[in-house]
């Protein structure tokens, strides 16, 4: 790719290796705010490989988070394509792997002069599975782009990864562009790189997108016959396939940041991960990493950590606001949901009929034996429907009668809560009776449970 106008590294790491924290503050530990080798070798621990070039390297388990040895691990560089694994744990969640996508030609417009591309056409749909594939294989930057435009735009996905940055605790980043092109003021630090990474491999489908060595992509459609082409596209990474039990994760090169890499390796149940940023020659990336591979695994529980990778921060919940009271004598919607299972209109409808037929029984009982002198009306509802004078067999159900409402009269018998006229009488009404009352037993168990709904029934 070209350099960007400036060298965003250069001014960034001209303060030195904790120019970008506090170094009161540095995130992991304080040797990792230091310029120098950090190593700390107990007896019987082997040396460090003697030609380690890189400006910033660092190479940590990725189990315990307990970095074994580093180089200006917060020094702020250029990060190039190593950006794309903050990318995909931002933005691969969202996404279903088998969703299509047809690509719109404004999507590809915004590429950057020598962006290195997978080589998707306008116009055609493609898979997210395809999309992810480009950009772990290929480190298509058209790939980015259109997953970003899915996402609502560059900018916003520019700022989601921000934030996940901030969630991961990766403060010497800064995002500028989504796919890691050589931007000002685009930079990040071999710590952060590998707190992307050990985020990302948390992901099944991140873990299977990097590991992935090759595959066939969709081309253009043949004029000719119609059909849709493919191609074969090879994951850039040179130590996948190559390096025992290297699992991934991810390379990436411009002229302003030189070579990155980060990598992830497992051996004898130990995964290592290991970033390295800048070395002095671009070929010698692979190289470097793998001798910090080699010397993590044998150093392994022989060497003090000199530092931790951080956990991501857990923003704390806010509490949810309490409920309102409803007004006194103020029924609204009649019933008032507690319990969001059925939702609103699944538990009004429930409370309704239960009302309905609790009611309907009644009025059974009501006409073979007279009300005794004195005995107070149950409440009624607008239009007439009565309200259970024990509404306990629905606990998650409040109940609110307005004020001042008329007792029951006889004008209000053999009328509905909608006004509609009902049939009590004769075979109608045992039809009706029967029903009610198992309706009436089947919502007690539902409150009740199975328990109380057999002593209603042996009752």
């Amino acid at each position: 790719m070209s350099p960007s106008s400036s060298s965003p590294g250069a001014g960034a790491a001209a303060g030195g290796a904790g120019s970008a924290q506090d170094a009161a503050a540095v995130v992991g530990g304080e040797r990792l705010g230091r310029p120098a080798v950090q190593v700390a070798p107990r007896t019987g621990a082997p040396d460090l490989p003697a030609t380690l070039t890189g400006r910033s390297w660092l190479i940590a388990d990725a189990a315990t988070g307990e970095i074994l040895a580093a180089r200006n691990a917060h020094l702020p560089l250029p990060p190039a394509s190593t950006l794309k694994m903050l990318f995909a744990d931002t933005v691969l969640p969202k996404f279903d792997r088998a969703l299509e996508h047809k690509v719109a030609p404004a999507e590809l417009a915004a590429l950057g002069a020598g962006s290195s591309l997978v080589g998707i056409k306008e116009n055609l749909p493609y898979r997210v599975e395809d999309l992810w594939r480009g950009v772990f294989l290929a480190s298509g930057n058209d790939a980015v782009h259109v997953l970003s435009h899915m996402n609502g735009g560059l900018a916003r996905t520019v700022a989601q990864m921000q934030e996940r940055a901030t969630a991961l605790q990766a403060k010497d980043t800064r995002v500028v562009s989504p796919e890691g092109y050589d931007q000002d003021g685009q930079v990040s630090s071999a710590y952060d790189l590998t707190l992307f990474a050990r985020a990302g491999l948390r992901n099944p489908d991140f873990r299977g997108y990097c590991a992935t060595r090759t595959a066939r992509f969709p081309g253009a459609m043949d004029k000719t016959t119609g059909q849709r082409s493919a191609f074969d596209i090879a994951n850039t990474d040179r130590l996948l396939g190559k390096y025992p039990g290297l699992i991934g994760v991810k390379n990436g090169y411009t002229t302003n940041a030189g070579a990155t890499f980060t990598g992830a390796a497992e051996r004898d149940g130990r995964t290592l991960l290991v970033t390295v940023m800048h070395p002095e020659q671009q070929s010698k990336v692979y190289d470097e990493a793998s001798a910090l591979l080699d010397w993590g695994f044998a150093a392994a529980g022989k060497v003090e950590p000199v530092g931790r990778l951080v956990e991501e921060t857990v923003a704390e919940a806010t509490a949810a606001p309490a409920a309102e009271e409803p007004a006194s004598g103020v029924l609204p919607h009649a019933i008032q949901q507690a319990d969001h299972a059925l939702g609103p209109a699944g538990w009004t409808a429930l409370a309704f009929g239960t009302a309905l037929a609790l009611w309907a029984a009644g009025r059974l009982r009501t006409r073979r034996r007279p009300h005794a002198a004195g005995s107070t009306a149950l409440p009624v509802l607008p239009g007439g429907l009565p309200v259970p004078p024990r509404p306990d067999y629905a606990p998650h159900i409040a109940y609110s009668v307005p004020t001042g409402a008329a007792p029951t009269t006889p004008a209000h018998r053999g009328s509905t809560a909608s006004g509609g006229a009902t049939a009590v009488g004769g075979p109608a009404r045992h039809r009706l009776t029967r029903r009610a009352r198992a309706l009436a037993h089947s919502t007690a168990a539902r409150f009740r449970g199975p328990a109380t709904a057999r002593r209603r029934h042996r009752g």
